[in-house]
Formats: C-alpha cells, sequence, structure tokens
C-alpha cells in the first residue's frame, strides 16, 4: 500500500481517538453539572409557568359513575416533566399506593413529585419536593427536554399570537 494512503489514515485513527476522548470528557462534565443546567433551567421557565401551567388536583371525591366532585387544587400552576414508575406506597402513608406518579416544576422554579392513589370513592395526592439533582436521578434527560419543550412551545404561541394581532391591527386599519 502506499506510505502516503497508510500514514493518512493512522492519523485518521488518531483523530477519531482524540475525539472521542474529548467525548467521553465533554459528557462526564456534563454528567456532574447536570444538577446546575436542570436548576437554572427551572429558574428561567418559572416565569412562564403561571401561564402555561394547570391546576393540578389534590383531592376529590368519586360518586358512583366514577365522576369527580369537590375537588380541591393546588393553589400554585405547575407544568407535567415527566411520569415516573410509581412506588409500592406513598411517603406521607404506607397505606396508600401510588397509582400515579409524575415530575411537576411550579411557579417558583422548584421541582415537586406528585403522587396520586386513587380508590373507588377518593382521589388524593402526595407532592413531595424534589431538589434538581434529585429530580434529574429519577426522570433522567427528560427533565431538560420538557423544560427545553416548555420554551420553546411558549416563544412559538406567543409569536403567533403577536402576528395575529399584527393582522387584526392591519385589518381595522385598512
Amino acid at each position: 500500500m502506499d506510505p502516503i494512503i497508510e500514514e493518512g489514515y493512522a492519523r485518521l485513527l488518531e483523530t477519531l481517538e482524540d475525539l472521542q476522548a474529548k467525548k467521553e470528557t465533554s459528557a462526564a462534565e456534563l454528567r456532574g453539572n447536570v444538577g446546575a443546567l436542570v436548576s437554572r433551567m427551572a429558574a428561567d421557565t418559572a416565569p412562564i409557568v403561571e401561564k402555561i401551567g394547570l391546576e393540578m388536583l389534590r383531592r376529590a371525591k368519586r360518586e358512583a359513575s366514577g365522576e369527580l366532585y369537590d375537588q380541591e387544587f393546588y393553589e400554585k400552576k405547575m407544568i407535567v416533566l415527566g411520569k415516573g414508575e410509581p412506588l409500592p406506597y406513598r411517603p406521607d402513608d404506607p397505606s396508600k399506593p401510588v397509582d400515579t406518579q409524575i415530575c411537576v416544576l411550579d411557579t417558583d422554579g422548584a421541582f415537586h413529585e406528585l403522587m396520586y392513589t386513587t380508590t373507588e370513592i377518593r382521589t388524593d395526592s402526595y407532592l413531595a419536593p424534589l431538589t434538581p439533582e434529585e429530580a434529574f436521578d429519577i426522570y433522567g434527560y427528560d427533565l431538560v427536554f420538557m423544560l427545553y419543550r416548555a420554551l420553546y412551545e411558549y416563544a412559538k404561541e406567543d409569536e403567533e399570537l403577536t402576528a395575529a394581532l399584527a393582522r387584526a391591527i392591519e385589518y381595522i386599519g385598512s
């Protein structure tokens, strides 16, 4: 084989090894700082949670037909960031199984784990605070993706609203 080709191929292999080493170093650094990343993203997303968030059910009674009544909601709005594998029981009451377990972000930028227990006559919940690191450990990169998605969709809707308002003003003016 031609020595120039062999030399070029050897250099290419060295470059690939260097890139792989840099990639592993960067990934390790990112994993080490993911708590800070998620925390900053949550703080930046918090101001819009009041606008895009949901009123999450705290507890309610259930009629025989399955309809809910006497509903109570948490006072802060929240956005849902991920769904986890339910624990066998709730931390506040071991006699209550967990049917649904989700990660939420409230208007203060705080992460919580919301656990629902549903019986024939009642639905109630337990809201447990989570640190950004705990939230990431449980829900993984879904948190990063969902925080990004929340801001992206909010910005897109804001652009559409601004464009619609501009069209309305233009229509009125013509």
